[in-house]
């Protein structure tokens, strides 16, 4: 459901890849990270939210300090309202755009992650209760300070969100958008009217973007064939697959992992 770790404590760097939402935290130096393709460094009073499912694996901390928090979907997403504050502007976006924020009250942040490391450990009369309440304070302490400092208000809506959860978890059944929508009991017209809104595209060519995101992780991270990897995204055509990602991405899968080696 939820871990706390201290950055200073971390000794894996490894690459990881976790069902999880992470919530990096650094109050003191620096942390470099890899998210998926590309290398972000947190420095002092900022912080770094990575998606569900993305790839990220620590390369170095410096004498950072801070805190890794992680919860899952199910543990923080308990309504509408907990869906769309979790994904509030771009707050663990799904379109690879992981933002470094910079923390305006950073005594605030760190006392709530401390809060939520002794409750953890501790475990007192409804602590998951206690905790959940303290990250959605996280988050609005977080949204605070990208408005203040000069960030746009982007409140997504649930069913979009809901959307691009199901999408990415069901990629090896190679769904129509037609069936994606009656699976979320709503229509075509609907899911692209929300992703034009929300991602100026088409509900289809968000499909597509995630589809070429999770391609570009497998291929990255994952011992896996080409074969194997369009079989996983759905396509039983490896073929095909191929000229799908060259298609939008000017590069052939193998073209791609040559790149990732320079």
């Amino acid at each position: 459901m939820i871990t706390i770790d201290k950055i200073e404590t971390i000794s894996d760097f490894t690459p990881k890849r976790i069902k999880r939402y992470l919530f990096l935290w650094c109050s003191q130096g620096s942390i470099s990270i890899m998210v998926d393709d590309k290398l972000l460094t947190l420095n002092q009073n900022q912080v770094l939210t990575i998606t569900s499912g993305q790839c990220h694996c620590f390369q170095s901390t410096q004498e950072g300090k801070g805190y890794v928090l992680s919860f899952t979907l199910d543990y923080i997403c308990k309504t509408d309202k907990d869906i769309e504050l979790i994904f509030q502007n771009s707050l663990f976006c799904h379109f690879d755009y992981n933002e470094i924020i910079d923390i305006n009250n950073p005594e605030e942040t760190n006392s709530l992650l401390h809060k939520i490391e002794q409750e953890y450990l501790e475990k007192p009369f409804q602590y998951l209760e206690s905790i959940h309440s303290r990250i959605e304070l996280l988050l609005f302490e977080v949204n605070r300070s990208k408005i203040e400092n000069g960030g746009e208000v982007w409140k997504p809506d649930s069913l979009f969100l809901q959307f691009l959860e199901f999408v990415r978890n069901n990629f090896e059944s190679n769904l129509s958008l037609k069936e994606i929508a009656h699976r979320l009991n709503t229509t075509e017209l609907k899911l692209t009217e929300l992703a034009k809104l929300h991602a100026g595209k088409t509900a289809q060519n968000v499909i597509y973007g995630l589809i070429i995101s999770e391609a570009k992780r497998k291929l990255q991270y994952e011992e896996k064939s080409i074969k194997e990897i369009s079989f996983d995204l759905g396509f039983n055509d490896p073929y095909y697959f191929s000229k799908f990602f060259k298609n939008h991405t000017e590069a052939s899968p193998s073209e791609y992992l040559k790149g990732l080696r320079f």
